[in-house]
Order: C-alpha cells, then structure tokens, then sequence
C-alpha cells in the first residue's frame, strides 16, 4: 500500500469517526440523555390567555427552565377543559448542598413546590410560570397521561378570590331578601304591627327600606365585581383603572352587609314571637343572614387584600407572608 492509500484510509477514517461522534450527541440531545433538561408537565384548569410557548420557568424568581408546549385537553365525558402545559427545566441551573435519595424534581414536589400563572409584563399581558414552596398544600395531581412528571399547580390569590366571590349565588341572595321584604310588607300590614311600640315600628320600617336597597345593590354590583376580578391582570393600564373601582365596590358592598346584618339580627329579635319560628319570613331571614355573612367574609378578605398589598393580586403574596 503506497503513502497515498494509507492517507485516504486515514482520513476516511477520521471523517466517519466524526459523523458518529456528531450523530451520537445529536441523538442523545434529542432524547435528554445526557443533560441536564428534564421534561415536566403542569395542568391548569383555569386560562392561560398570555403564557406563550418560550416563557420563562421561575423557582422563586430564578429562571430554570420554559414552556414547550401547551395544549388544550376535553373530557368529552364531562365536558371539562383542563390546560397541559408541557416544560424543560434545566437542573444545571439549581446548584444542590447534600444529597437526595431520588429524583430531583420528586423530591422538590414532595417538600411542597408548586406552579401558579403569574403575570410577567404589565404593559404586556404576558405570563409566566412561577414555582415555589406552599409546604402545607394538597398534592393534586390531575388525571392525564404522561411520560414526564406532573408538578402540581395551585391558584393564585385572585383566582382564590375569584372562586369564592363566585360560588356566592348573589342571584338567591337577592331573592330571599325580597322575599323577606314582602314578608316583612305582610307584618306591617297586620294589625299585630299596629300594637307595636312606636320604635320598633320604626325599626322594622328601617328594615323594610334597606332590604330593597340591599337587594338592588347585590343585583347591581356582583356582575361589576366579577368583570372587574376578570380584567384585573390584563394589562398595566387595566390594572390601574380597575383595582381602585374593585376596591371601592368591595368596601361599598362590605358597609352595606355590615348594615344588612345588624339590622337584619335587630329586626329578628323585635318580630321574634309574633310570628311562629317555622312561618317562611322567619326561615328566609334565617338563610339570609348566612349567607350574607359568607358574603361579607368573601368580601372583607378581597377588600384587605386590596387595601394592604393589591399587587398580591398580580403577583401573589409576598414572600413573607408565605
């Protein structure tokens, strides 16, 4: 074999070494063997209008990872619309003291990390994924199919605050107390009424007003209250316009209730004994008052929120105060 030949043999073999070479960390790259990344799954059951594919991945504020991918999942047996959100996360980023006995990422999901949406840009609109440690949060784990591990997700506090002002049915609130004021109505028109001292005439008839006041201001404001929840975190202008009407309404709503209720309790007391404890007046009032006391709280805790640190609306708590 000339100089030549052995040359071209050496380079040949030079240049194929090189493709496998090449082939190999292409292939390992592709599959995460041999890196860092680790694949994860989150499922939220709300919207995630803003969150783009690319956005950041944040471990109390430190970028660990992105969104690849986010999909869209229906039960067709229940009809309920949950979001999978599919990410890398980068360990490399988590410098580590000690050591685990498993999985990383098993071990961080079992001392309490969590995902929330939380905004990114104000002016923008755009969310990202925030992790963090609520050790004293249930693991709920959605039912999906996947190869990756599910980190598990809890609301934020506007959602909590959203959820709670919704599952109050102002509607069947508003409807007992009209149904208290016409019962009331029916009192006063009774000639029982007439025998009644002078004040608490007056104090029933007080009572009788701000019923239908009361139950204009339920119909009138929930709706106002639910779009302004719904608009809060759009954008940086929305938030500015929105919180303080929020907040005003939330007060307004809460000053109202507090009124509702005394008033509500002194009333039952001066008709307690003139009409029979099962009569239907008697039974509204009663429903009434547990419910607007479930108001009230719902009300009182979006109101102090608002008042101490609104932008835990937009961000969640403090760090502090977790």
């Amino acid at each position: 074999m000339n100089e030549k030949s052995h040359n071209v043999l050496i380079g040949a073999f030079i240049v194929g070494a090189l493709i496998i070479a090449l082939s190999g960390i292409i292939f390992l790259s592709s599959t995460g063997f041999g890196t860092d990344r680790q694949k994860v799954v989150m499922v939220f059951d709300g919207s995630v209008k803003g969150l783009t594919l690319g956005a950041p991945i944040a471990l109390r504020g430190v970028q660990i990872g992105q969104v690849t991918d986010i999909r869209l999942i229906l039960d067709t047996d229940t009809i309920d619309v949950i979001m999978l959100v599919e990410s890398e996360i980068n360990s490399a980023n988590i410098q580590r003291r000690g050591s685990i006995g498993g999985s990383l990422m098993d071990e961080l999901i079992a001392r309490g990390m969590r995902a929330q949406l939380n905004t990114q840009s104000f002016l923008t609109g755009l969310l990202y994924v925030q992790l963090d440690f609520f050790p004293d949060s249930d693991v709920n784990l959605a039912a999906i199919e996947s190869e990756y591990p599910q980190i598990p997700t809890i609301p934020t506090e506007l959602q909590r605050l959203q959820r709670q002002i919704e599952s109050i049915d102002i509607a069947r609130i508003a409807e007992d107390i009209g149904a208290i004021a016409d019962g009331v109505n029916q009192f006063v028109n009774n000639p029982q009424f007439q025998q009644l001292p002078e004040d608490v005439q007056a104090g029933i008839a007080s009572f009788q007003g701000l019923s239908s006041d009361l139950r204009g201001l339920l119909a009138s404001t929930g709706p106002r209250v639910d779009t302004l929840l719904d608009n809060a975190t759009e954008t940086f202008d929305s938030v500015n316009n929105e919180l303080p009407e929020l907040s005003r309404l939330a007060k307004t709503n809460l000053a109202v209730l507090d009124e509702a209720i005394i008033a509500f309790e002194s009333a039952m007391q001066e008709i307690d004994g003139l009409v029979s404890e099962d009569s239907n007046t008697t039974y509204e009032l009663n429903r009434a008052l547990r419910e607007l006391a479930e108001a009230g709280r719902a009300l009182q805790l979006l109101a102090k929120t608002l008042e101490q640190q609104p932008e835990a609306l937009i961000r969640g708590k403090r760090e502090e105060d977790q």
